[in-house]
């Protein structure tokens, strides 16, 4: 049994923002990003604190490119990685608005974005914020090794994004791009014990979705402009058409995946990006400014995460994964 809803009334996405750092800011799509960053620290004292900062900032930016105040706001829906999602709290803290907290790893942006379009598509409310952000240095010593170590990478490592994106999902919108339909995730787990190899361990989720998604809707591959995975990275990608080829899906021209397109991939990056503000980062920038120029007009997001933990890896547990589909198009209105 799969879950996947239609919306009614097509909730839309009336703003963005982006926010990097250095590194990012010189990747493929540095022009698309709204604030880039000189100084991964952002002029805090620690990484925790820069990548909170970043979280509220984007949030904030968001609001106001969506010419609203903060008051009008009337949920906002963030998680991050950082231990019980500390980032999202203490920025939603700052910002004094209703706040739902929620915990899908990478996968978080979909996932925000589908509760946004449940809560706006029923009346409940009219405007909604939706946040997610990571930061290289906090995850990486929160997850793997102290920075100081300067272990090496192995080569399926990705990279994680030092980023935040947020967008603004409002019950007005005119011809703005419009969720219309979003297919929720199972639980997948494949048995990947290595916390480095992320793409292996979230192809299997994505694929699962993905193969939900058309059956729920009748729909192919070739009905969307774009399949835009976040984030397997080149590997996890590879893995992932590799399953649906099997099954006889063919998503080889229309698909992409975040960790592959944000940063110039070298023998430094690997696999490419990683972290919740990976998909949140390429989303929010690159694809929405697309949809908005029309250049894309049917866009499927599917956000992937990896539900580990500090904990779970030290125990030697296996990796489950998740993925939330959502469906963006433009040339729909208010019913």
């Amino acid at each position: 049994m799969s879950l996947t809803m239609f919306f009614k009334n097509k909730p839309a996405i009336i703003a963005t923002s982006t926010i990097c750092g250095p590194k990012e800011s010189q990747g493929n799509l540095a022009k698309y990003i709204e604030t880039k960053l000189l100084d991964d620290t952002f002029g805090e004292k620690t990484y925790e604190k820069a990548e909170c900062k970043m979280l509220s900032f984007v949030i904030e930016k968001a609001v106001e490119n969506a010419k609203l105040n903060l008051n009008e706001i009337d949920c906002l829906i963030s998680g991050d990685l950082l231990n019980q999602i500390i980032s999202s709290s203490f920025s939603a803290r700052k910002l004094d608005v209703p706040y739902l907290g929620v915990y899908n790893a990478c996968s978080t942006m979909s996932e925000s974005l589908l509760l946004s379009a449940v809560m706006v598509d029923g009346g409940y409310v009219k405007n909604v914020a939706c946040a997610t952000g990571s930061h290289f240095s906090t995850a990486e010593r929160q997850y793997r090794y102290p920075l100081e170590l300067g272990s090496v990478r192995p080569p399926q490592a990705q990279w994680t994004v030092t980023g935040a994106g947020c967008s603004i999902v409002s019950s007005k919108g005119g011809l703005l791009p419009r969720i219309t339909t979003a297919t929720v995730g199972k639980v997948t787990d494949f048995g990947v014990t290595d916390a480095n190899n992320m793409g292996a361990a979230m192809a299997p989720a994505a694929f699962r979705t993905l193969v939900n998604h058309f059956e729920d809707t009748n729909r192919n591959p070739d009905y969307y402009d774009l399949i835009l995975t976040g984030d397997l990275g080149a590997l996890g990608s590879r893995l992932l058409k590799k399953l649906c080829d099997d099954k006889g899906i063919n998503i080889d021209k229309n698909h992409v995946d975040c960790g592959e397109m944000i940063y110039n991939i070298d023998e430094k990056e690997y696999q490419g990006g990683s972290g919740a503000g990976c998909s949140a980062v390429v989303f929010n920038s690159y694809v929405y400014k697309r949809l908005l120029k029309r250049k894309f007009n049917k866009v499927l997001f599917i956000a992937t995460g990896a539900l580990l933990s500090t904990l779970s890896t030290q125990q030697g547990e296996t990796i489950p994964s998740i993925a939330h589909a959502v469906s963006i198009e433009n040339g729909v209105k208010d019913d």
